[in-house]
């Protein structure tokens, strides 16, 4: 084991442990979504690499860099291309720290970044924040909650949060933050894993014209796990979007200049990571 490895594990272990059961220090990550024959939902791509990377503090606490990029790519049903792609960069940085020294502690996170077509810096910052408190109620179960606020293209969104972190037995783990994500995980041998997700998308970027783009996508998925290595893992996940929808605004308001066609329908994800099992 390399000492970069052995610092990431004991950096985790020694507060997050019970965060979820693994933690990923490279991830990447390419969604593609499919026409629905029946209404004619929207093709996408979507590319993610969002890297956690953890470093120990004196008081046992946690400093994260999550340094993030993401692209997405909307094409016509008959694809052609009737939106620009656009992208994101960013920069989470995170605090944990304990409250006491066995039940609390509190995640504080601020989320600068720039949301745009063309990944254009003028009139495309936003910038976030997570408060989100933990409570260890045994050794195998804790739960969050607490509240997320970011500086939307459509306006402030004020979100609450609320999670659990259950190690069930030795093969079955529940964890995630809603809205956002929650993640059932199955240990079907020591090199695969299957499992189902929900996870919720919200956001928004600065067009070349000055308007914005809002995107919102309801992601329900199963995926399969598999770990040619110790500390690679490739993902298939199968799924399908619900509730979805594609908004063009202009200024800081809800009154949207066009509700563009985006139906629900079938996606699949493929994902590479550098992961370190807890």
């Amino acid at each position: 084991m390399t000492r970069q490895m052995l610092f990431i594990i004991l950096c985790v272990n020694g507060f997050v442990a019970l965060a979820q059961p693994y933690v990923d220090p490279f991830n990447f990550t390419c969604t593609r979504g499919f026409q629905n024959i029946n209404s004619h939902g929207t093709p996408f791509t979507h590319l993610f690499i969002g890297p956690d990377l953890p470093f120990k503090q004196r008081n046992n606490g946690l400093f994260v860099i999550s340094p993030v990029f993401e692209n997405w790519n909307i094409d016509s049903a008959s694809n052609k291309k009737y939106l620009p792609p656009v992208s994101s960069v960013a920069l989470a940085l995170s605090i944990v720290f304990p409250l006491d020294k066995n039940k609390w502690s509190l995640t504080t996170s601020v989320i600068p970044r720039f949301n745009s077509e063309g990944l254009k810096f003028d009139n495309s910052f936003q910038i976030g924040t997570v408060l989100l408190a933990a409570y260890k109620q045994k050794a195998t179960r804790q739960y969050k909650f607490g509240i997320y606020i970011n500086k939307e293209f459509f306006g402030l969104l004020v979100i609450p949060l609320a999670g659990i972190d259950w190690r069930i037995n030795d093969r079955n783990y529940l964890f995630g933050v809603l809205p956002g994500r929650l993640t059932y995980e199955h240990k079907l041998r020591n090199n695969l894993y299957a499992g189902a997700t929900f996870r919720a998308i919200t956001n928004s970027y600065r067009l070349s014209n000055g308007n914005y783009l809002r995107i919102d996508d309801n992601r329900f998925s199963t995926f399969l796990d598999f770990y040619p290595g110790r500390h690679t893992v490739f993902s298939l996940e199968p799924g399908y979007g619900l509730f979805r929808k594609l908004r063009i605004g202009n200024g800081s308001n809800k009154n949207y200049l066009t509700d563009l066609s985006w139906n629900d329908g079938l996606f699949i994800k493929l994902s590479a990571a550098y992961r370190i099992r807890l």
